[in-house]
């Protein structure tokens, strides 16, 4: 005798399984990408790292909403990937060019005002043209609503982070780098002097 889950059970276990491979590669392609963007490993870890803070509102959302994670919702953390690590490039290109020309504080608070724009048109579009699917209590909101509920919260707590919390991140970066160099530079001299 066993026991054997089958139907809408056995489907979403398949599909979280399959998931669990997919999100891990959607990871790496975009790492490369966004290292092919930046020519940069580090900066392009620093976009990956405000990923987490989009998931983090696709979770309250999820949460908000009083709905377990399924295999839709899933699909908008995925979605979420994409979202937050546009927008850390945004910002993140936009201080980059800043930094050649002008001091690091100053290329910071200019490149995050010059991209605040284009962050929050973004944000608005998946948000605002979501929240109807978001809301809806019809047939198949039980599909739509996870999805939308996690693209929605995540979309603004990436734009709210990305804008305040990447380009602190940024020059925390930018210090520690600038640091090193020195501890190099000093240890060449004294290397040098002896």
């Amino acid at each position: 005798m066993s026991i054997e889950w089958g139907g809408e059970f056995e489907n979403k276990e398949r599909a979280m399984a399959r998931l669990m491979t997919v999100v891990p590669v959607a990871l790496l392609i975009t790492l490369i990408l966004l290292f092919k963007a930046f020519d940069s490993l580090a900066l392009a870890v620093l976009t990956l790292l405000n990923v987490p803070f989009a998931l983090m509102g696709g979770v309250f959302g999820l949460a908000l909403g009083k709905f377990p994670l399924s295999v839709a919702a899933a699909v908008g953390f995925i979605a979420l990937i994409g979202q937050a690590s546009l927008n850390g490039v945004l910002v993140l290109s936009a201080i980059d060019e800043r930094r050649k020309s002008e001091p690091l504080d100053l290329a910071i608070i200019n490149g995050s005002m010059e991209r605040l724009r284009p962050v929050l048109m973004t944000a608005c579009l998946a948000a605002l043209g979501l929240i109807p699917a978001a809301m809806s209590h019809g047939i198949g909101s039980e599909t739509q609503r996870p999805l939308a509920l996690v693209i929605v919260a995540g979309t603004l707590s990436a734009c709210v982070l990305t804008l305040l919390l990447l380009p602190v991140m940024f020059r925390l970066y930018t210090l520690a780098e600038r640091n090193i160099a020195r501890r190099e530079l000093r240890v060449i001299r004294v290397q040098e002097t002896a």
